[in-house]
């Protein structure tokens, strides 16, 4: 399968939107990235609709278009009936004049191959003995069957769709054309590929918008009207009901739109529930006017602007041979295979669910049930991380674990400053005998609530402060956070009692040693002044018994 849609892997935010609106769930999550699966995609585009970052892109083939423009081959458009919806108050006329001034040879409706199949689908109810009929103008649904569904195969009409025998019809009439389809449909990109030569190029009309309007081309707002319109009634739901004659023998009719609809239909037919019915099948809730490429979307005026722009009578066409109407469908095989039940158990136990009642089938991994999930593993399309419940309980569980386990004791106050939690070392410090005590009440039960209320009204954190908690007899060194985006006060309270009488202890300690040491210099002090007060005494005796000596000898 041509890569249609592709992923801009930087937009991705492992929302599991896409595989939640996947009707055949083809995405693959890897590495915190969506893959999807091109082996079991139908092309439904609808993750491409839903996707909240615009991670799904479809390949633009505008460029191509314009290099079968400038070969001198004559470029003719088939334009699907829904582009009546998407530009509204835009005829034919108008759009054939736009898309001319554009560069194309010519324009014509798909609505013409539309006729030309419901047309054979009349005759395959009169003449073929068929029991049900599928409708094949839809490509996301030829593709889920061939895909998801192949034993409903010989179901599905082997009939062109619209596209196909326009397509083919133009080059049957101007061999050398090259043929566009613009449309509001990503298959049909798919399709044009799969059964090359017939449709050269798709175009949606997100491409075909933004090349009018890089070429400055404005679409004039002027309708136009056409008897023998009908088929124009084909994108809507019940569209090709409403375009042939209901009148083939014992046979009952049937539109539906929506995958999910589609898909229950199926299971119907091949379990036998149905017979002699003709099914109109369309991936899209409201048809082709719903597809994933419209502009425009309002279900009731996109139908209102089809149904009044169709006319009463068929397009006057000339009908091809049945034989050149004829499309096959093979068999598509997927690559995943059904994992086995051990193995299925193995996962749903890694991801905590160890009896059914443990199976939420919340759905926010994108899948329904827990147990598609574990085969979504299994098969390598999913991880186990997806599922919320299993991260909430992980989450939770390390957090209590952490919580639980912190030498700190941790006590969270909400707004009102109430007690949200508490852990057990503040319970310890607090003499609290259970959380459940104090959970829920004022904290004004079990501290001084001022540092918080500080806290809270000047959006100022207070780190390591030293609090010495009389009622508790301990000391404590505290910080208190304020969380803006919880809106919540978290208290952090470390217990210093044993360093504070410590440090207590120390200090008295030295205060001691220098009482002792002030004690020891005083009295050395005391000592050395009386050496020197007795040595001062001895040198005066000394000096005036010598004088006297002098003044003796000085006098003989």
């Amino acid at each position: 399968m041509p890569d249609c849609l592709r992923l801009k892997k930087s937009n991705c935010k492992n929302c599991y939107k896409c595989i939640r609106h996947c009707p055949v769930k083809a995405i693959k999550f890897s590495g915190s990235q969506a893959h999807i699966l091109s082996d079991e995609c139908i092309l439904c585009g609808q993750c491409f609709v839903v996707c909240p970052q615009n991670a799904k892109e479809i390949v633009d083939e505008t460029e191509k278009v314009k290099v079968f423009m400038q070969s001198g081959d004559p470029v003719i458009v088939s334009l699907a009936p829904s582009f009546v919806a998407n530009y509204p108050g835009v005829g034919i006329g108008a759009m054939k004049k736009a898309l001319k001034q554009l560069g194309f040879f010519d324009v014509e409706e798909t609505a013409l191959g539309a006729t030309m199949v419901k047309t054979e689908y009349e005759r395959m109810l009169k003449e073929d003995s068929r029991d049900v009929i599928i409708s094949s103008c839809c490509h996301s649904i030829n593709l889920l069957i061939q895909k998801h569904f192949p034993a409903a195969l010989e179901f599905l009409a082997d009939i062109d769709s619209p596209m196909m025998a326009h397509c083919k019809d133009i080059k049957r009439r101007i061999p050398q054309a090259k043929t566009v389809f613009i449309g509001p449909c990503v298959a049909k990109k798919d399709e044009a590929s799969r059964y090359e030569g017939i449709v050269d190029s798709v175009l949606t009309f997100e491409e075909l918008s933004r090349w009018l309007e890089s070429a400055g081309i404005k679409l004039e707002r002027e309708m136009d009207s056409d008897e023998c319109s009908r088929a124009r009634f084909f994108p809507t739901t019940g569209g090709i009901l409403k375009t042939m004659t209901l009148n083939a023998p014992g046979y009952a009719y049937l539109a539906l739109d929506g995958t999910e609809n589609c898909i229950s239909a199926l299971q119907d037919v091949l379990a036998g529930k149905i017979h002699k019915c003709f099914i109109e099948m369309s991936a899209c809730t409201g048809s082709c006017v719903g597809g994933p490429v419209m502009e425009s979307r309002s279900p009731v005026q996109d139908y209102v602007a089809v149904s009044s722009f169709a006319g009463e009578r068929d397009f006057e066409v000339k009908q091809p041979e049945p034989r050149s109407m004829r499309k096959s469908f093979p068999y598509l095989e997927m690559q995943n295979q059904q994992p086995t039940e051990t193995e299925i158990s193995a996962v749903l136990r890694q991801m905590g669910k160890f009896k059914p009642s443990q199976e939420l089938n919340c759905g926010s991994c994108g899948y329904n049930t827990c147990r598609e999930k574990a085969i979504a593993v299994c098969q390598g399309k999913a991880e186990i991380s997806m599922c919320l419940p299993f991260l909430k309980d992980k989450a939770e569980s390390f957090s209590d674990a952490i919580v639980n386990n912190t030498p700190n004791g941790l006590i969270v106050l909400n707004e009102d400053l109430e007690v949200q939690q508490i852990n057990t070392t503040a319970r310890k410090i607090m003499n609290i005998r259970a959380a459940s005590d104090v959970l829920g009440e004022p904290v004004v039960r079990i501290l001084d609530p001022t540092v918080f209320i500080n806290v809270l009204n000047t959006k100022r954190d207070v780190r390591d402060q030293r609090v010495y908690l009389a009622e508790y007899k301990c000391y404590v060194e505290q910080s208190v956070i304020y969380d803006r985006d919880l809106r919540i006060l978290i208290g952090v309270l470390r217990d210093i009692t044993d360093e504070q009488l410590e440090r207590e202890k120390k200090e008295d300690i030295s205060r001691q040693t220098v009482e002792v040491a002030d004690k020891v210099v005083d009295k050395q002090m005391r000592i050395v002044q009386e050496i020197a007060s007795l040595l001062g005494e001895t040198a005066a005796e000394t000096k005036i018994a010598l004088t006297k000596l002098k003044e003796s000898i000085t006098d003989e």
